[in-house]
């Protein structure tokens, strides 16, 4: 019997900086091969050790508003002085094909892909276990300089507000496990009977074997 046909979903990841969703999105990447890292567009410059079309595409002030005036873009917005947005067509096409696409991307764009993407999208929030916690990671990464740590501070609170616009809710106490309960999660969701559109199909076949 071939497998349960089924359309894919759409995982939104979204947390303040430092609450440690990128290591969670890049630990259920290695653990579940059959999903993959939406990856967005952005005006911002390439960090360090950053590939242009693995990590981000970086466009141009004119480039990233060409798409969005084009209706090329799920969802966009402007984080600290650049904007970031989703491609339209691979998300569209991959879901169609009953794979599932993760987002790592804020509040902003998961309200915005809710708009979009309604029976697909799952979204998940991470929280910091406190916000000493959350102040000491931001600190100790030494990727922006103090200014920018301090603006990513003030702007946590704000971030945090959004959290009850969310499906679930993981306390990033422990990587291990909160990572067990994102994957937890991806796989619950993925046998939500309505998502499986081949299950009505397969009900009739069982039952005229029997």
């Amino acid at each position: 019997m071939p497998p349960i046909a089924r359309r894919g979903l759409a995982l939104v990841v979204s947390a303040p900086s430092g609450a440690g969703k990128t290591t969670l999105c890049h630990r259920l990447l290695n653990a579940e091969p059959d999903i993959v890292l939406s990856v967005s567009v952005t005006t911002r410059p390439a960090r360090a050790g950053e590939q242009d079309g693995v990590d981000y595409v970086y466009l141009s002030q004119d480039e990233f508003q060409e798409m969005r005036a084009a209706g090329d873009l799920l969802e966009w917005a402007r984080v600290f002085e650049n904007y970031y947005g989703t491609p339209r067509q691979p998300v569209e096409e991959r879901l169609s094909q009953g794979k599932d696409v993760l987002f790592d991307i804020d509040w902003q764009g998961a309200q915005q892909l809710s708009e979009k993407l309604t029976q697909d999208l799952v979204r998940v929030f991470i929280l910091p276990p406190s916000a000493n916690v959350l102040k000491d990671r931001l600190k100790r990464r030494g990727l922006d300089s103090p200014e920018v740590v301090s603006t990513r501070l003030s702007r946590a609170s704000d971030e945090i507000s959004h959290w009850a616009q969310y499906d679930y809710v993981i306390v990033n106490e422990s990587l291990d496990i909160s990572a067990d309960q994102l994957r937890a999660i991806l796989v619950a969701e993925r046998a939500r009977r309505e998502r499986r559109i081949g299950l009505a199909r397969f009900v009739r076949e069982l039952q005229g074997d029997l």
